[in-house]
């Protein structure tokens, strides 16, 4: 079940209001980096977890909570730029959507769909998506999804708070920024509670993977390369289970061609069997009856 309290988790000052900035922070609650996806991720992650994994699960659903307070926030400050802009701004924008994004650069549909106010739109008025969730039922896996979906969320945040001069919203971003780092550090500290968190799945049993190529880095270049002797391609892989090793070449085999499909499917291609098999006597066969049809009209010509 949940809760909600009447105030937001941190404070949000708008001490210049302004609707382009508006539509920035759209894409820190419904694009890719945003906090919708972070909370919808959090809580089908937990939600997959059996009951021995109560300390990961109220883990992520405390998480997964967290993160809707920010949605809240950042909604708010959403609101506050668009509705908070000087007067004469929204006469224009009553006048015409059009002349409120040209002046001001905010999302039309801002104005027009939600009254001026936020969104589940990303910053280019994209609807959010659950396509962006990473929730795959392997605890560790889903870990390190989390690890890379806070990386990318605290690069937008640092992104608008270098963007922004209003001291209202950086104080906001900045509370944001440090939760970011918070959850970063949480979800790996969350990895090296498990044995083995590597590879994924760890239950698969190894050995009855291709022994050659588990742990060698293969060279994609036209012409054979010699081994850079980077770290990923000589001495000991992270899991301890392996030697990097280096290939100049991939095992190339076989050819790219696709099997016969269903007639059910495909359509034949409109041709005879003399076009593909006597392709000259058909050129043939075509000229002559050029040559025919002239005749003809020369004929016709002298009577």
């Amino acid at each position: 079940m949940f809760f909600q309290e009447p105030e937001l988790q941190y404070e949000v000052t708008v001490e210049e209001p302004d609707p382009h900035f508006a539509k920035l922070l759209q894409q820190a609650i419904g694009g890719q980096e945003g906090e919708m996806r972070v909370a919808m991720q959090y809580m089908f992650q937990a939600w997959a977890l059996p009951k021995d994994y109560e300390e990961y699960r109220n883990l992520l659903m405390e998480t997964a909570a967290e993160e809707l307070g920010h949605i809240e926030m950042l909604a708010t400050a959403v609101t506050k730029n668009l509705r908070g802009s000087p007067k004469q701004m929204d006469d224009d924008a009553r006048e015409t959507a059009a002349t409120a994004a040209a002046m001001t650069g905010q999302n039309p549909r801002q104005f027009l769909s939600a009254g001026q106010s936020a969104m589940p739109v990303d910053s280019n008025g994209v609807p959010f998506t659950g396509g962006y969730i990473a929730a795959s039922g392997n605890l560790a896996g889903d870990l390190y999804a989390n690890v890379m979906a806070e990386a990318t969320g605290r690069t937008l945040a640092t992104r608008l708070w270098e963007y922004t001069d209003d001291p209202g919203m950086k104080d906001m971003l900045s509370y944001l920024i440090a939760r970011d780092t918070m959850h970063q550090n949480q979800w790996l500290e969350a990895l090296e509670t498990l044995d083995d968190p590597v590879p994924v799945p760890a239950s698969f049993p190894q050995e009855q993977e291709n022994q050659e190529y588990n742990y060698t880095f293969i060279s994609t270049r036209c012409e054979q390369q010699p081994d850079p002797g980077y770290p990923w391609t000589q001495g000991e892989a992270p899991d301890g289970k392996g030697q990097f090793s280096y290939a100049p070449e991939q095992p190339g085999d076989g050819e790219v061609v696709a099997p016969q499909p269903d007639p059910m499917t495909n359509n034949e291609p409109n041709r005879t069997d003399e076009s593909t098999t006597n392709g000259s006597n058909a050129t043939s066969g075509s000229d002559a009856a050029t040559d025919s049809n002239k005749s003809n009209t020369s004929n016709e010509s002298n009577r």
